[in-house]
This record gives C-alpha cells, sequence and structure tokens, in this order.
C-alpha cells in the first residue's frame, strides 16, 4: 500500500507540471531564426528602421523570453498529455479501491482466530481504532475525490479540445505583446530621429543668438540700447541652451533604451537610418472597409473580448440547467445579468475599436495633406533665399540678415522633415493595426 500512494503521490507531482509542457525542439528554432532574419544587415556602428524589429527578436532579452513562452506552449503533446492525466486518474481510482477494502481494520483484527478470545478493553480499543481510523479515511477519500475531479476536469479539457484551445490564446496573446513591443520600440526610433532634429534646430538657434549677442554689444557701447535690453538678450540665450541640455539628456536616455533592445553597449553611439518614405501607391492602396474586416480578425483584444462573452454564455447556459429552466430562480436572473452586461461590454469593445482604426485612417489622410502644404512653403522659402543671396551681393541688406532667411529656410526644412515623420508614423501605426490588429495608444 505504501508503495502505491507513493506512485500516486509522484504521479499527481508529475501531472501538476503538464501546464507548461516542454522546451521547443531545434527544428522550431530554426525556423523562428529564419523569420526574424534580417535581409540586409546593417553596417557597423549604424541601425535602420526596417532591421530594428530583427535585430530585436534577436538580441532583445525582452522578446527572447517571450519567444521561449510561446515554443513552451507550442510544444505540448496533447496526447501525452490525455494519457498521463488517464494514468493519474487511474492511479487515484486504484487508491481509492484499496481504501475501501482495508474496511475496518480493528473489527477484523478481533475477529481473527489468532487474536484469541477479545475481552471488554480489546473492543474498547479496536472501536478506538476504528473512529480514528475512519475520521482519517474520510479525511483521505475527500482528498482522494477532490484530487480525482480536479484531474477529470483537466482530462475532459484535453479530450474536447479546450486546453488547446485555451492555449492557443496564450500564444496569441504572447505574440501580441511581442508585437507591441516591437511596436513600441518602432515609436522610440522615430521619436529619437525628431528629438534630435529639434536638438540641431536649438543649436542653429543658439548660434543665431551669438549673432544677435554680438550685435547688441556694439549697440550698447553706442548707447543706443539699455543695459536690461542686453541682459535679457543673454537671459534669452542661456534659458535656449538650459532647453538643449535637457532634451539632449532626453535623447541620451532614448538611445540606452534603444540600444539594449538590439543587444548593443547602452552607451553605443549608433548612427540611426532615416525613415522609409510612404509613398503615393501605398496610400492609395489604402482600403478603410477591407482593411477593418482584417483587422478586427488579427485584434487580440477584440479575440479576448469575444472570449469572455462565450464564457459568460456557457455560464448563462449552464446556470439554465441548475434551476431546471426557472426563469424565476435568482441565479438564472443574476446569470442572465451576467451575460448582458458583457454583450454590450463586448458590443462597446467592438465599437470603440472601428472608432480608433478609422481615426487612424484619417491621421493618415490629414498627414499626407499637411505634408504637402509643408513642401509649398518650403519651395517659398527657397525663393526667398535666393532672393535675399542676390541683395546680399548688391548691399541692400545685412550678413545678419542674410541668415536670417538662411534659418528661415532650415526651419521651413524641420517643418517638411517633421511632416515626412508624422506621416510615417501614421501610417506605420496604420500598418501595424491592419496586419497584427495593434491599435497605438
Amino acid at each position: 500500500m505504501k508503495k502505491r500512494w507513493t506512485a500516486l503521490l509522484l504521479a499527481l507531482a508529475m501531472l501538476s507540471a503538464l501546464a507548461v509542457g516542454a522546451l521547443a525542439d531545434e527544428q522550431k528554432k530554426d525556423e523562428t531564426a529564419a523569420e526574424t532574419a534580417q535581409t540586409t544587415p546593417d553596417a557597423a556602428g549604424t541601425l535602420s528602421f526596417e532591421n530594428l524589429g530583427a535585430r530585436m527578436k534577436e538580441k532583445s532579452y525582452a522578446l527572447l523570453a517571450l519567444e521561449e513562452s510561446i515554443a513552451l506552449v507550442e510544444s505540448t503533446d496533447y496526447e501525452k498529455v490525455e494519457q498521463e492525466l488517464r494514468d493519474g486518474l487511474n492511479e487515484i481510482a486504484d487508491a481509492q479501491w484499496g481504501m475501501t477494502s482495508l474496511g475496518s481494520a480493528g473489527t477484523a483484527a478481533l475477529s481473527s482466530p489468532m487474536a484469541g478470545t477479545p475481552d471488554a478493553s480489546d473492543y474498547a480499543l479496536a472501536g478506538a481504532v476504528d473512529a480514528v481510523g475512519g475520521a482519517v479515511g474520510r479525511l483521505a477519500s475527500q482528498s482522494l475525490q477532490t484530487q480525482y475531479d480536479a484531474l477529470r476536469e483537466r482530462f475532459d479539457d484535453v479530450r474536447d479540445g479546450k486546453l488547446q484551445r485555451d492555449n492557443e490564446g496564450v500564444v496569441r496573446q504572447l505574440k501580441s505583446m511581442e508585437n507591441n513591443t516591437v511596436q513600441m520600440m518602432q515609436n522610440v526610433y522615430i521619436t529619437l530621429l525628431g528629438l534630435e532634429e529639434q536638438s540641431a534646430a536649438l543649436a542653429r538657434q543658439d548660434a543665431a543668438l551669438d549673432r544677435t549677442l554680438a550685435e547688441l554689444e556694439l549697440r550698447y557701447q553706442l548707447g543706443q540700447i539699455s543695459t536690461m535690453t542686453l541682459e535679457q538678450a543673454k537671459a534669452g540665450k542661456i534659458q535656449l541652451e538650459s532647453g538643449k541640455a535637457t532634451l539632449d539628456m532626453n535623447i541620451t536616455d532614448l538611445r540606452r533604451q534603444l540600444n539594449a533592445m538590439v543587444g548593443e553597449e547602452l552607451t553605443a553611439p549608433l548612427t540611426l537610418g532615416a525613415l522609409p518614405a510612404v509613398t503615393a501607391e501605398q496610400l492609395s492602396a489604402m482600403d478603410v472597409e477591407k482593411d477593418l474586416q482584417k483587422a478586427k480578425a488579427a485584434s487580440y483584444d477584440l479575440y479576448a473580448a469575444k472570449k469572455t462573452l462565450d464564457d459568460a454564455d456557457e455560464e448563462y447556459d449552464d446556470s439554465g440547467a441548475k434551476s431546471y429552466y426557472n426563469e424565476r430562480d435568482y441565479k438564472k436572473v443574476q446569470a442572465r445579468h451576467k451575460w448582458q452586461s458583457a454583450q454590450y461590454t463586448y458590443n462597446a469593445t467592438v465599437q470603440k475599436y472601428e472608432l480608433t482604426f478609422r481615426s487612424l485612417c484619417d491621421k493618415v489622410k490629414d498627414c499626407a495633406q499637411i505634408l504637402s502644404a509643408a513642401k509649398v512653403s518650403l519651395e517659398c522659402e527657397r525663393s526667398d533665399l535666393a532672393a535675399a543671396q542676390l541683395k546680399y551681393e548688391q548691399g541692400t541688406i545685412s550678413e545678419n540678415a542674410l541668415h536670417a532667411a538662411e534659418d528661415e529656410l532650415y526651419t521651413a526644412q524641420d517643418t517638411v522633415s517633421g511632416a515626412e515623420r508624422d506621416l510615417f508614423t501614421a501610417y506605420n501605426n496604420y500598418r501595424w493595426a491592419v496586419d497584427y490588429g495593434l491599435l497605438a495608444g
């Protein structure tokens, strides 16, 4: 009997670990590596937007952990799980039968011919043994039954495919987390390009202030301006430099985060490549109705919301059976309200998703028209600078006036660059929604 209990406990311990399965085999790892390979590797010291996701999947500890978790779930052998659960159920059933066959050990011992003629004290002792044994037996029997019921439920889940469907949902959630991480770092990449452009613009403003201060110093010496005017200009330069220092600190912090996610040294001075251009063909290919259906089918959030609704629907059906379909039974009434609430929640989730997706589409179109307008303004500034250069050569404007015209051109160029970046960000978010169901927060 002791050996049987030992075997049972070992079987239960083994069965408790079945949920996580085994590690993925080498073939699966090779397939994953092939999917994440870089088409054109980046040169040393550089990072391109196109290769960001692939390099993250190769080097990011966060994504590597998610990949292993996905492989862990996908490697589950459900036939073996079912067989091992069946063996566990048989072990418990054998143990229950063994306990029943023992019967009343004290009484059986007294009735044995080898026991002699029992006296009153023998019967009293036997009664005590039976009482204690009965209490222990009931506790052990209840424990075995609880374990049996739990294993039986899990066995039915495997046989009916419920565990497989649940694990498919787990894999889908993990892949959604993986995609979310890549999308987040893509936005960090884009943000970095914008911040570095802002830093360069502030450096140009600082140089312009230096020219202005030199002019003001001369005018102050000539008595044309007051001390307060000169000091205010100097204070403006200090504030600008302070703002640039804070901006540069934020750039350094984001660069460290990006470096960590692609497996580079935290302080590595990676040169970031330019963003891909959004083409007119890509914009014209956008079909909001068709793309919305693809996005909804790929969305994990909508999948999870539908599963919650299905669970509420199942609970409602179960409540009907338990109440013998008595519509007045309070548990049936509560289950109906819970199901109705889940239905409304699901409808609201779908509605919100559709609204957000359509807003993403509108954002792309708006960014495209803003970029077109910015390009027109840039051409105007180029014409103005050409006119200013001619006037400077003719001696009709000062050098500072020429530099001011140059600064206006730089500003217009930054505006176009920012509009191009905004358009790419909007389009990239739109593609993440269409292809993976992700909506940018």
